[in-house]
């Protein structure tokens, strides 16, 4: 058995690796025997002899003897309910668990000689000699979102593509005596404000797949989207069943990593949101419209569950295009509607101002920042909430408004009608503008013409938010908020971007009279 003097490759024997394999760096060099088909051997005076090695094996049975004793090993120390890096299991041994997720750090075999030489990642055969890898990479990085198919799949499945968002931030807070009393002392803070890692993917041509997890979120890790997707089924476009974020709202729908402002508006505290169930969406009309809609439990706990002879929720959500004008102007309408019965029996409203939201009311978590305006529970057997959206599009401006009403059957009392508003704008200084998703029927990310560090600035946006949400009514008085932001956001390039936010709050609370708070708060943010 002989190591490459050129290569220093990997040299097995008997299947078991002898030698570690390290990148060539001379040019056009020469091919070994491996195993997917005979390739150039390297030229006797390249070879040198391997070292003696006390762990080198010299008989099948102490190799294989080896082997299960590793697997022994293995299989003591992986704890109880399974691996959480396991494989899938085949088609016949029956559904895979939330924890049964394909490692995201196994590369695909190569399937040909081109392959073999040029793949980023070391391919490892099984003979004496190991293939040549090429000098210079040429391909990314796993963990940079590329989409692999799973070694010993004939058929391409199932793919895996690893994902990440970290977004950290600071907030101080400014107080005028009425805040201070209404609402008490708000310390400025640090901290993750959201810190997930997903792996999406597929299991066939048409089912897709997300496993998503929050680091950041209260009841750390969290399910996010947990879900599975069956494409292009007739009639019904898209079916989902899982965990994700409900039909509802333009703003709940745009992803956190996409957002004009630091957090969504106050209007949020309606919002079905990520709820565990069963839904259909698609787009018509040549993707001028969308559809959606889903049929869940409600309320669902952190991690997607619910449990109870009752809470159940309906919800849908149409969209159009009213009119586009190629790249130019666009014009955006949409219709929500939700029904929820929830397994509480009752409903309670509150929000902070535009800062820190954790969505703790929804799935029991602390916040830091407290609520400024609050319903308190308010028994009911169901509520309904109506939504309307307008958003449009010229050039570089982007435009976009929402009115939601929350419509509550209170027991003991009479209904409730609770409303909320909110009219955002945008400005892409440096002449960018945001994508716009024809599939969901929001707005995406700016990308920057040139990145920055490359002579450029990279991207800079202003932005502009308006939102008012009033939780007066009847016998319950939770107080009017109206927020006032301003913001400023640097897309360093299409992954890194940082938001500086500046929020006046002006709470009206009963009995209390009207307060204003000042925040200032700055957030850095990567995704991939």
């Amino acid at each position: 058995m002989r190591l490459c003097a050129v290569c220093a490759g990997t040299v097995f024997r008997d299947g078991m690796r002898v030698g570690y394999s390290v990148r060539c760096t001379l040019g056009g060099c020469p091919r070994h025997t491996g195993p997917f088909g005979p390739q150039k051997p390297c030229p006797s005076e390249l070879m040198k002899p391997l070292a003696p090695s006390p762990f080198r094996f010299r008989s099948p049975i102490q190799i294989r003897l080896c082997r299960l004793a590793m697997l022994l090993l293995v299989l003591s120390s992986a704890p109880r309910g399974g691996w959480a890096n396991s494989a899938p299991p085949p088609p016949s041994s029956g559904p895979v668990s939330g924890q049964s997720i394909a490692d995201p750090a196994v590369t695909p075999s190569p399937t040909s000689e081109s392959d073999l030489h040029t793949d980023d990642v070391l391919q490892i055969g099984w003979n004496d000699t190991p293939p040549c890898v090429d000098c210079a990479p040429t391909g990314g990085s796993v963990l940079s979102g590329t989409t692999l198919a799973l070694p010993g799949m004939e058929s391409g499945y199932p793919t895996v593509s690893v994902k990440g968002l970290f977004q950290v931030e600071s907030a101080w807070f400014g107080q005028d005596a009425a805040s201070t009393a209404a609402v008490g002392d708000i310390p400025d803070s640090t901290d993750f404000r959201r810190a997930r890692l997903a792996a999406t993917g597929h299991v066939a041509e048409n089912v897709n797949y997300m496993i998503e997890f929050d680091f950041g979120f209260p009841g750390r890790p969290t399910f996010m989207d947990v879900y599975a997707t069956v494409e292009d089924v007739s009639v019904l476009g898209n079916v989902r069943v899982g965990q994700w974020r409900q039909p509802f709202s333009m703003d709940a729908l745009t992803s956190v990593k996409e957002l004009m402002f630091l957090e969504r508006s106050t209007a949020f505290t309606f919002f079905p949101f990520r709820q565990t169930g069963i839904g259909a969406f698609d787009t018509a009309f040549d993707e001028q419209a969308t559809w959606a809609v889903s049929a869940f439990r409600y309320p669902v706990d952190q991690f997607g569950g619910s449990f109870g002879d009752s809470g159940y929720g309906l919800s849908t959500r149409l969209t159009g295009l009213l009119l586009e004008e190629g790249d130019d102007a666009l014009v955006h309408a949409g219709f929500n509607f939700a029904h929820l019965q929830p397994s509480t029996h009752r409903f309670r409203f509150r929000s902070t101002p535009e800062i820190g939201f954790t969505a703790g009311d929804i799935n029991g978590g602390p916040t830091v920042i407290p609520f400024f305006v609050d319903t308190g529970n308010i028994p009911a057997q169901s509520a309904q909430m109506l939504g309307t959206e307008l958003a449009g599009q010229v050039g570089g401006v982007t435009l976009q408004s929402e009115l939601m009403y929350a419509m509550v059957n209170q027991e003991g009392g009479p209904s409730l009608a609770f409303p909320a508003i909110y009219a955002q704008a945008s400005y892409a200084l440096t002449g960018e503008r945001r994508s716009y998703n024809r599939k969901q029927g929001v707005f995406g990310r700016i990308v920057p013409h040139h990145n920055f560090g490359t002579g450029y600035s990279g991207a800079w946006e202003v932005a502009a938010r308006w939102s008012w949400i009033n939780l007066n009514d009847a016998n319950i008085q939770g107080g009017e908020l109206t927020d006032l932001t301003l913001g400023l956001n640097w897309y360093l390039n299409r992954y890194f971007k940082a938001q500086f936010n500046y929020i006046h709050a002006i709470l009206s609370s009963p009995g209390a009279g009207d307060s204003g708070t000042d925040i200032l708060a700055v957030r850095a943010q990567i995704d991939f």
